[in-house]
């Protein structure tokens, strides 16, 4: 962990200095968006030091072509990535003729926060320029209310001296990736307009071989001036860029305030002949309120969200601080308006991983979003898999397979990762897909996209199971070999015990959804009974590696003849391991990046006895370094439910900030973003041990030491639960919808709506 760049305070992400060493670290943090576009905590006026340009638009993809010698039959032939968009930020800036650069320019006052209210990032300073001082605010946003509109506002304020200021606010295609080749561009220039009154640029990806589709993007911008003295305003254009040049001269004492606005519209929603004129009704509209009455809709709508989603803890600002963070981050990433989206892994905040969507969906955000959203959103998460199934068909036909292979990285339902034994080998995403289905059907007891669409996905993940596996005359036993568990630090290992238990799960839950389909569904489905069958010897007959005389399930066949010792005995300089050893130096290793059997465990967990957890927990905890986002959380759950509470309270403080905090070492190329909801995860299924099964929820609550309480809210089955958590006691309280039975440490609790129960904790 290395130092914190901001206070600690429970609604504001804030620091008084600019971490010039740590720059791209302090950008990251501070990305902004609204689930339709979004951007990395740039500045707007020129910054001649370390910085990564970021922008992205949800959904504007390119797929780079995958260029290694070593391409074998099977491989995704391109590597897709979330491109750099048009850059409608900046906002360059002189003063006297002087460049505003805050690597070179003297400043004082320095101040920058994020307010987690309302995703508003502000940022002022006063810059000194020879006799002049000019003290500079700055605010902005994506809109919430209109997911077109982004909001930018400058001022500045001469504090002495005479300054004459010129602002160039500008729309600049001319962008690249970090990661593209030799800079390579992927936007083209269409066309341009830049008038007095009217701004705006067009730009489309350039061809592919591929197929895949083509994204035209308009930007427009509207500048708002006023100011205490006369303003001259010019327009200008060069090649894929548009922008004004506004200068002013001002005394001590008065002050100049530009607010830009930028609608950008894109071929994903508007055809490129049309956006110009969808993108000047937006600005329009937008033109007609002030500034205080977009920041008061903004505050409004996200009002609506914190009301569901907040957990407040009392006496611990640090731990509330990242909770709040987390969701912020993954509620300006994805929110559910579009169901042609998903949760990236970097959202708006950087290029690192490339794809859309992950197994990581499926595995961490579905289980949050189902307590904490509309259930529509979550079914959205499940509909955007369905939709993609052609694709998973195609993925598995690439590997001379059956059934349906979902793809460890995709946009469009195709595997688009470059990395084979790391990404493309994780077969065990298939299973998570499935395994969100569940989590919907059982949380919401909705079964009509189980019993429509959902079996169809399930049908086709079984069949790609029953395929995979081979059966072993010798052992008399299936087994699944050559493959990559959830443990990325051991690539292409037999029986990854994970990886077996979860896909003759999918086969026996397959097997019961098929007994409650129509029989119109059945026989569309065409499962024959000798197919079945199979799925049910499968089942019966697999491989599963255990330890006997360690009472542990084995990670994969041969972990337990690695030269086996704790993450204590390393040395912290070799930390993160990933930055530090080789990569055949970390796979002969026993280190484990983040939870495999646990993984298991957490997923099936009714299917386990403590005594089992607990086994498995003190084997594994020790060995596994936690250099994956997705890791604290899942090894936090299950300390909280074996009676680790520090451990459980450790690992929740890993998860909640690892970004603020840059456990990792890696927060500088972005958030990491669908690891966000392991906050959330940790208190309400760690803390306050929150299960549910066949129609029952379920708690086994503590209340950190540290902690005076908490207290969060779920969805429940057309119920809005409320639970506060202290030392002494648990109150829970049905604040909308019908009574409610819940068991609490085992013993059945009744809810009458609209009227809190307390039951005292019980001791650990």
């Amino acid at each position: 962990m290395t130092k914190r760049l901001f206070e600690i305070d429970p609604w504001v992400i804030k620091t008084n200095q600019l971490a010039i060493d740590d720059k791209r670290l302090q950008e990251s943090i501070t990305s902004i968006g609204n689930g339709y576009m979004g951007m990395r905590g740039n500045f707007e006026e020129d910054y001649s030091g370390d910085t990564h340009q970021g922008l992205y638009l949800a959904g504007v993809w390119f797929p780079d072509k995958t260029r290694v010698g070593w391409w074998k039959n099977g491989y995704p032939k391109y590597f897709g990535k979330a491109i750099n968009s048009p850059d409608f930020l900046r906002i360059p800036i002189k003063v006297n003729g002087a460049t505003l650069d805050l690597a070179k320019t003297d400043f004082t006052d320095f101040d920058l926060e994020l307010d987690m209210h309302d995703g508003v990032l502000r940022r002022s300073f006063i810059a000194t320029f020879g006799d002049t001082k000019v003290k500079f605010s700055f605010l902005r946003f994506m809109s919430v209310v209109t997911r077109e509109l982004g909001l930018i506002t400058v001022s500045a304020e001469v504090l002495s001296g005479q300054a004459e200021l010129e602002f160039a606010p500008s729309i600049n295609g001319n962008v690249h990736n970090e990661d593209s080749n030799y800079e390579e561009a992927f936007w083209q220039f269409v066309n341009q307009e830049a008038t007095a009154d009217h701004y705006s640029l067009t730009m489309e990806t350039k061809p592919n071989p591929f197929g895949t589709p083509r994204f035209s993007v308009t930007e427009q911008m509207t500048n708002l001036v006023e100011s205490d003295a006369q303003v001259e305003r010019t327009a200008s254009a060069s090649p894929a860029k548009v922008s004004e040049t506004i200068k002013t001269t001002l005394k001590a004492g008065q002050k100049v305030i530009l607010r830009k606005q930028i609608a950008v519209v894109t071929s994903r929603d508007v055809k490129t002949a049309d956006q110009k004129a969808a993108a000047t009704k937006v600005l329009a509209a937008a033109a007609e309120k002030s500034l205080a009455t977009h920041l008061a809709e903004q505050d409004a709508a996200w009002r609506k969200r914190w009301a569901q989603a907040d957990v407040e803890i009392s006496g611990d600002p640090a731990a509330q601080q990242g909770i709040r963070f987390n969701i912020l981050q993954l509620f300006m990433t994805y929110y559910g308006e579009d169901s042609r989206l998903n949760v990236g892994p970097k959202g708006f905040t950087g290029e690192k991983y490339g794809g859309a969507t992950y197994w990581d969906t499926e595995a961490f955000i579905v289980p949050m979003y189902v307590s904490v959203t509309k259930p529509q959103v979550t079914r959205q998460l499940l509909e955007y898999r369905y939709n993609q199934l052609a694709g998973a068909f195609h993925n598995a036909r690439q590997q001379g397979l059956k059934g349906a292979l979902y793809p460890m990285v995709t946009f469009d339902g195709i595997e688009c990762h470059n990395e084979w034994e790391i990404t493309f080998e994780e077969l065990h995403r298939n299973s998570a897909v499935a395994h969100a289905i569940y989590e919907y059907t059982d949380y919401t007891g909705d079964t009509s996209y189980v019993l429509t669409k959902g079996i169809d996905v399930l049908v086709g993940i079984a069949r790609f199971w029953a395929d995979r596996v081979h059966f072993s005359k010798r052992h008399q036993q299936y087994m699944i070999h050559g493959v990559t568990g959830p443990n990325e630090y051991e690539n292409n290992v037999n029986n990854n015990w994970y990886t077996n238990q979860m896909a003759t799960w999918v086969l026996r839950y397959t097997l019961e959804i098929l007994q409650q389909v129509s029989s119109e569904k059945a026989t569309e489905l065409d499962v024959s009974a000798a197919e079945q069958d199979h799925w049910r010897d499968i089942v019966t007959r697999m491989y599963y590696p255990t330890d006997e005389k360690l009472g542990i399930f084995v990670q994969n066949d041969g972990y337990l003849d690695k030269d086996l010792r704790p993450v204590s005995t390393l040395d912290p300089s070799e930390r993160p391991l990933n930055q530090h050893w080789s990569w055949d130096k970390i796979l002969r290793s026993p280190f484990i990046k983040q939870a495999d059997v646990l993984q298991g465990i957490y997923f099936l967990d009714d299917q386990f006895t403590l005594a089992e957890k607990k086994r498995n927990f003190d084997f594994y905890e020790p060995m596994t370094v936690h250099e994956s986002s997705l890791s604290a959380c899942i090894y936090g759950i299950i300390a909280a439910e074996i009676g680790e509470e520090d451990k459980a309270v450790s690992l929740y403080s890993r998860t909640a900030r690892l970004d603020l905090d840059n456990y990792n070492n890696d927060t500088a190329d972005g958030l990491h973003i669908t690891s966000m909801s392991g906050g959330w995860l940790s208190i309400v299924q760690g803390f306050a041990g929150l299960r549910h099964h066949q129609g029952q929820l379920s708690f086994k609550p503590f209340c950190p030491e540290n902690w005076q309480q908490y207290r969060f809210q779920i969805n429940y089955r057309d119920r809005l639960l409320a639970v506060t958590v202290s030392h002494q006691a648990t109150t829970l309280e049905v604040l909308s919808g019908d009574d409610l039975v819940v068991a609490v440490n085992g013993k059945e609790v009744s809810l009458p709506t609209a009227k809190a129960v307390t039951i005292a904790n019980e001791a650990h």
